[in-house]
């Protein structure tokens, strides 16, 4: 541990100090704000938590605040690229923090392929509203089946898909189909991402911050707006009763809608991955990481309560909640419609960014320690960037993002965060034993009940995901594995030492 903060007291690594809090703070929202205020709050009160789900992003919320406060003691320790992959490496060792590393890129290599799926959604419906009309086939994943659904734009083929057309007396078959072949706009959006990140991080967070203004004027005028016409039946009753079945309204269902909303509080920690690049790391990190998640689960439980107070939260399992509140109030907010999804594709342009700024990062850090290549730790001479890790990351997120379907994408994206945030909160509690003199600028309150409660909540939510995903989980890290026993362990700077 000493060492570690001896050798980011000492050295320069090459990074261009220009991140301010306000930066941060923003990188973390523009991380935060995308397909979970767009996308999940309206199936999530549909299937779930009807008018609680205000309860829901509470709930999971709290979830994150607890991990959250557990990142900003260790990035004001150890303001150090790598995220909770250095923090791991600090308190638990190399061969967790191997593990951890090799985890993150579910979170954030995964992470930008997902949303730059959903990114070419929302691009590929303001398109149709223009009459510019992509082929289907182009705008969707490998094998997918597509169908054409007047007014509707294209969608994938799915179970529920399938029963509301048979309730509807229409038989799928007599539809015009066709099979994706590739996403070029989700692969688009990552290449010109990749693109600006190369040129610099202060480039990329101005850019940043034009979207994250543009998102958060969106969001705070559908607030402002949809206020007014609230019908507060639709919040009764406020807690639907149970059907019986775990997870299906009563307290379950607000307990389950906060897993399924989880998705949208995942980004806060990329704050982290930029603290070499802070001016102030040791101050501004925990402003920015616990600055952007009280920004964020405000707007969130504002715009819950605005959504279900418009419109009956049974209506509301559809692909653009807040387009179809807008549709619900009439002609006297219709101008509306476009800015909303114009915010939604702003929202996730920035999600992508910050995700794939952070992957090249951790990489950074890991090479830098020996376990991987010395090549991942390589800057460009003008930019200061990490341009080679950059490029390959932008490189097979958009092989990701255009050939797999965004279901088994998101599952991934949410196990692997979930799992990184278990191991930060253990990792508090382990250093504050091993280490209870380091001088910590923030710490972490109520220690242990803080990490604790943070495990607690993260590993309920990953026991809560499908078999499936669990077992690309094991696969995953069993590839992992095989790399550091083959490579990393025996290249490691600790066992050079």
């Amino acid at each position: 541990m000493d060492q570690l903060i001896n050798e980011v007291e000492s050295s320069d690594h090459g990074f261009k100090k220009a991140l301010s809090a306000g930066n941060l703070i923003t990188l973390g929202i523009g991380a935060i704000i995308g397909t979970g205020i767009f996308v999940l709050t309206g199936t999530a009160a549909a299937n779930h938590a009807g008018p609680a789900l205000t309860l829901s992003f509470l709930i999971s919320g709290i979830g994150c605040v607890f991990a959250g406060l557990c990142y900003a003691e260790f990035a004001s320790m150890l303001p150090i690229s790598g995220s909770a992959y250095s923090y791991s490496y600090a308190s638990l060792g190399e061969f967790i923090a191997w593990i951890i590393g090799w985890d993150l890129i579910l979170e954030y290599l995964f992470a930008s392929s997902t949303v730059a799926v959903g990114w070419s959604g929302y691009v590929v419906s303001f398109l149709k509203d223009l009459n510019i009309n992509l082929p289907i086939e182009y705008a969707a994943s490998a094998g997918a089946k597509l169908i054409n659904i007047p007014n509707e734009g294209w969608k994938e083929i799915t179970a529920q898909l399938t029963e509301s057309l048979s309730k509807s007396n229409i038989d799928i078959n007599s539809l015009p189909h066709t099979t994706g072949i590739i996403n070029v706009p989700a692969m688009f959006i990552i290449a010109f991402v990749t693109i600006l990140l190369v040129i610099g991080i202060k480039e990329s967070a101005r850019f940043n911050t034009v979207i994250v203004i543009i998102k958060l004027l969106v969001v705070v005028l559908f607030i402002a707006c949809g206020i007014s016409y609230i019908n507060v039946d639709n919040w009764t009753p406020y807690i639907p009763a149970n059907t019986g079945e775990f997870g299906k309204f009563g307290l379950s269902g607000i307990l389950t809608g906060a897993g399924v909303i989880f998705f949208a509080y995942i980004g806060f920690d990329a704050v982290s991955t930029a603290a070499q690049e802070a001016k102030n790391p040791k101050k501004d990190m925990p402003i920015g990481i616990l600055g952007s998640l009280l920004v964020c689960t405000i707007l969130y439980i504002a715009v819950a309560a605005v959504l279900t107070g418009i419109v009956n939260y049974k209506e509301l399992n559809v692909p653009a909640p807040i387009a179809l509140a807008i549709d619900k109030i009439g002609a006297a907010l219709y101008w509306l419609r476009p800015l909303i999804k114009i915010g939604a594709i702003a929202g996730l342009s920035s999600v992508v960014l910050v995700m794939l700024m952070g992957q090249p990062r951790i990489f950074f850090t890991m090479s830098k320690d020996g376990l991987l290549p010395e090549i991942f730790s390589r800057l460009h001479k003008k930019f200061r960037t990490p341009h080679i890790t950059t490029i390959l990351t932008g490189i097979v997120a958009a092989i990701i993002a255009g050939l797999l379907p965004i279901k088994i994408l998101g599952e991934l994206v949410s196990i692997g965060t979930l799992l990184a945030f278990v191991i930060v909160c253990c990792s508090i509690m382990v250093l504050r034993k091993k280490n209870p003199d380091t001088h910590r600028p923030f710490r972490t309150p109520w220690v242990p009940f803080v990490p604790i409660a943070g495990i607690v909540i993260c590993m309920a939510q990953m026991l809560a995901l499908p078999f499936d995903t669990w077992l690309r989980l094991i696969i995953w890290m069993g590839i992992g594995l095989v790399i550091y026993f083959a490579y990393s362990r025996t290249h490691s700077k600790l066992n050079q030492d």
